[in-house]
């Protein structure tokens, strides 16, 4: 057993070596396990708001609102986060003059790929609800947009927590994919040091493992957590 080349890299797992990023002149492209975090973070924030905007999209009556939401969703629903990465990396340079960062185009493909999960959940929370609250909304006087916004969206989205987190959780997992594009995040840290030592390979990947596995779980016991305490709320509503 080689756990002395763990102990020796644990560092360089933890956040690698940080990167000029080379469009945003203030901030660094971190490395390992930090980037991991940061992509993720960055990723489901980012995919919150695209997300929430094509999710109450989809439910427009309007058809001109409605369908581009719905292409928007099924198109990137049916294609792999891979095959979306490769296409995001090689045809920005066509696009805006300029090849984008790996750590800058992989974040945004994780954004666009997750708002389309995220615009599903928007939906199927708002539909959930009961039709007589957006009826007695309208009722006391309020327009479509201040229903959905004081009324609606509240109630929703505190159901719509949990598959949050759950999507928190998966996009987590799949920023390993950035190694394709030579991001330095978790996975990459630890192909280079499985190269460089070539004599430790179990004992860098179940490190690697386990250090993805810290964070899941994490993440889903805070999500059991968050289910439970709206299974209170919602007893004490009825």
């Amino acid at each position: 057993m080689h756990w002395d080349i763990v102990i020796d890299n644990f560092d360089y797992f933890l956040w690698g070596q940080t990167q000029f990023d080379g469009v945003f002149p203030f901030i660094h492209a971190p490395g390992g396990l930090l980037a991991t975090v940061i992509l993720a973070v960055i990723g489901i924030f980012g995919a919150f708001w695209i997300g929430l905007v094509f999710g109450l999209m989809r439910l427009s009556k309007k058809w001109w609102v409605k369908y581009p939401a719905v292409m928007y969703v099924e198109m990137i629903r049916g294609m792999p986060l891979l095959l979306l990465i490769f296409w995001f990396f090689f045809l920005a340079p066509v696009l805006i003059g300029r090849s984008l960062p790996a750590f800058t185009t992989t974040m945004v493909c994780f954004m666009i790929f997750t708002a389309a999960y995220v615009a599903e959940i928007v939906r199927a929370g708002v539909l959930a609800l009961p039709s007589g609250q957006m009826e007695a909304a309208r009722g006391s006087g309020l327009s479509n947009y201040q229903a959905m916004r004081f009324v609606i969206l509240p109630q929703a989205l505190r159901n719509m927590i949990p598959s949050f987190v759950n999507q928190f959780v998966s996009l987590t997992k799949d920023t390993s994919l950035a190694a394709i594009l030579g991001v330095g995040e978790l996975t990459r840290t630890g192909v280079q040091v499985d190269n460089r030592e070539m004599v430790a390979s179990f004992e860098i990947w179940l490190t690697i493992a386990g250090l993805y596995f810290l964070i899941c779980y994490v993440l889903t016991s805070y999500s059991r957590r968050l289910e439970a305490q709206l299974s209170k709320y919602q007893a004490r509503d009825r």
